[in-house]
């Protein structure tokens, strides 16, 4: 009740007055566009209607390295001022709400992970940025869900360039090589399942690059679970 007194609860996305910290208001809840079924049952792409669990025709012609990724939301108007917040603005006080929203949607995607391991920034990147949201998103989730998040599991070794105006191969080229396996957690990820977590994939050459680093170094399974993505 103090905490409400001195600052007073406002929606993430908007900064309307909500009853309660971390809320959102009924104007922008309804904009946000939730990831449900029918989905694409590998990379999650919302389908508009039922496609009896067939892979959508990116994952028919171009199989994703991982097992199978989930996301929350869809990113788009409605999303975009928490993600953009969350990630430029220093709004980290939303990792718990978002985490919550990924806990939902991943329930079943994460529920055999002996691990969670977030996306790495490069250290220039997060020495810029003072936090990596990926990190912060695993950490949150794993309070919710009670599975042991490992930060530092993978590295990025080199700096890439912003990937937004780049398309699916542009992005691909670009992530090559980038990260790697902490060699002190080497032992650990041995056969062992993991949840890798993001807060948005868009053409999944991030993700496929880290995956292919915990497969190469004994991983036996990877899945994807990120706040929203792009379709």
């Amino acid at each position: 009740g103090l905490l409400n007194i001195m600052l007073p609860p406002l929606c993430l996305s908007c900064d309307a007055p909500v009853e309660s910290q971390g809320g959102v208001c009924a104007a922008c809840w309804q904009k946000i566009r939730f990831i449900s079924p029918p989905y694409c049952p590998v990379c999650g792409l919302p389908y508009e209607l039922a496609q009896d669990d067939l892979p959508c025709p990116t994952c028919l012609t171009t199989p994703p390295h991982y097992r199978t990724a989930r996301a929350a939301v869809v990113y788009d108007q409605g999303s975009r001022n928490m993600i953009l917040g969350f990630k430029h603005a220093d709004q980290t006080h939303l990792a718990a709400t978002l985490a919550r929203m990924m806990a939902q949607a991943g329930q079943m995607a994460l529920a055999q992970c002996d691990m969670l391991a977030p996306v790495p920034l490069h250290r220039w990147r997060l020495f810029r940025r003072k936090y990596n949201q990926a990190a912060l998103l695993a950490q949150a989730l794993s309070r919710q869900i009670h599975i042991p998040v490992v930060p530092d599991l993978l590295l990025r070794r080199r700096a890439t360039v912003p990937q937004g105006h780049m398309n699916a191969s542009d992005r691909a080229r670009n992530v090559r090589g980038a990260f790697s396996l902490n060699p002190h957690h080497r032992a650990v990820l041995a056969g062992k399942k993991v949840g890798l977590i993001d807060d948005v994939m868009t053409t999944g050459a991030t993700v496929n690059a880290c995956v292919d680093v915990l497969t190469g170094a004994g991983a036996a399974d990877t899945v994807v679970l990120t706040f929203a993505r792009t379709i």
